[in-house]
């Protein structure tokens, strides 16, 4: 982990947040990820870990804090105006200005810290960052961050509820799955017990929490354990929202080799349904909500709060399960195509057309719909 003294270069935003967080300020406190051997993510490989300095950080919201200033007070200058004084910034400032006047048009309410696990840096100086921003921008609501369970578990329960009391509010997990098998396989850097430890203190320290779970991790050998054990541990943590992201295998990935080899076997559409549905009923004893917010999961509405809404939810995947083989192949090149977004638009005459149409004339068949579809879904990684 490289901490040495190093120059500050300017303003930083980090490769990706959640999407939950399209409307956050992303403020990067890390870069990449300091465990980055993960056999399904290509996303930092060839990157190295390192935490910014915390003097950087503060630079960078006493920067926002003055383009926003400048933002309201100029408030009456008129867009082409405004442009032009943009244009003359240098590219850090750019970055900074364009940061700053997306954030206050979204409401200056959530800031998301950036990279992969910010978690890691000391507890003292999280409380510092945070603390500047509640003083420079008081209307915040929520501030956000990713984290590893590692790391969390490792967290003294003090800091933790220090951190909490500081301003951050809602910790995502990439749990993935709670299996201590598939877990090794993919290289997680984790286990089981962990997840759960992690969780717990999290939801302890007053902190809302995500959990997030991969169908399709495990392959064709695991999918009912890794439906099963995540469920297992989910139901021992309850996290405030489990969010579903299906599995696809990114090009050059450690997994993409795997597959290759034959000893990882992806699973298709049906059985990721499945698995979901294995899952889904196995959670037992919580009210942790479900979210569907990402485009690689195949069916949206399977969404909703626990217990309420399980038994919609469950309606929601046996619906694709009951469909006829033609009628399950319009809706998965419909939804991996962006052209269908919800069960309902399967009935849609215009959206059938454009599909069927797809298929046609692309060849598609049962014979070879799951590759196209595994091919349709790295486009989304």
């Amino acid at each position: 982990m490289n901490t040495s003294k190093e120059y500050y270069s300017g303003f930083e935003i980090g490769p990706i947040r959640p999407p939950s967080e399209a409307q956050s300020l992303l403020l990067r406190i890390t870069r990449n990820c300091p465990w980055n051997k993960c056999r399904f993510c290509r996303l930092y490989k060839n990157e190295s870990f390192s935490v910014r300095p915390t003097e950087h950080v503060l630079r960078d919201i006493s920067t926002l804090k003055r383009f926003i200033d400048e933002l309201e007070q100029a408030e009456k200058i008129s867009l082409s105006e405004k442009r032009i004084v943009m244009q003359r910034l240098s590219e850090q400032d750019y970055l900074a200005c364009q940061s700053a006047e997306m954030w206050r048009m979204n409401g200056k309410k959530s800031v998301f810290l950036q990279d992969a696990n910010s978690m890691i840096i000391k507890s003292d100086d999280m409380v510092t960052i945070l603390n500047a921003l509640r003083e420079n921008f008081p209307d915040i609501e929520r501030i956000t961050t990713y984290a590893r369970s590692h790391t969390i578990a490792r967290i003294k329960d003090e800091d933790l509820k220090r951190i909490a009391d500081a301003g951050l509010n809602r910790i995502h997990i990439g749990m993935e799955s709670a299996c201590d098998k598939i877990l090794d396989l993919v290289e997680k850097g984790v286990d089981k017990a962990t997840h759960i430890t992690a969780g717990k203190k999290v939801k302890q320290a007053g902190i809302e929490l995500s959990e997030y779970f991969m169908p399709g991790l495990g392959g064709n050998e695991y999918w009912r354990e890794n439906a099963i054990d995540t469920a297992d541990a989910l139901n021992q943590i309850n996290p405030d929202f489990i969010r579903i992201r299906t599995l696809a295998v990114p090009n050059n990935s450690l997994l993409s080799e795997d597959y290759k080899k034959g000893t990882f076997t992806r699973v298709n559409d049906e059985r990721a349904v499945e698995e979901l549905l294995l899952f889904v009923n196995e959670l037992k004893g919580i009210d942790s909500t479900i979210k569907s917010d990402h485009i690689l999961n195949l069916i949206p509405e399977f969404e909703g709060k626990l217990p309420e809404d399980k038994q919609k939810m469950i309606e929601a995947l046996e619906w694709f399960l009951n469909l006829d083989q033609s009628e399950r192949n319009i809706f998965k090149i419909g939804r991996r195509t962006g052209i269908m977004n919800s069960i309902r638009h399967l009935d849609i005459d215009s959206k059938r057309t454009r599909v069927i149409e797809l298929i046609n004339s692309n060849s598609i068949n049962n014979d070879n719909i799951d590759t196209v579809v595994e091919e349709l879904m790295k486009n989304f990684i």
